[in-house]
């Protein structure tokens, strides 16, 4: 899977969780970028974008989401 395919599924699933179809994702989206994308929607999106992948993620890895770019590195090294 690209990263582009993978940044457009990780969109769907934001628009869903964060329940906001106005969001545009690129790779440098942090979390202050996105209204609502707060502690408890980030567990949200997790448990989302877990399912939807079919993956599973540390919390340590978890901690290092800079931003939807080192998302996107953590689920290509998951799922490819």
């Amino acid at each position: 899977m690209s990263r582009s395919e993978i940044l457009e599924k990780l969109t769907i699933i934001f628009k869903d969780v964060l329940k906001n179809k106005e969001i545009i994702l690129t790779e440098v989206t942090t979390a202050t970028d996105i209204l609502d994308w707060d502690s408890l929607n980030q567990i949200r999106l997790v448990v989302a974008i877990e399912q939807h992948f079919k993956v599973r993620f540390l919390n340590s890895e978890i901690q290092i989401w800079k931003n939807v770019g080192v998302l996107i590195d953590l689920l290509e090294s998951k799922i490819n």
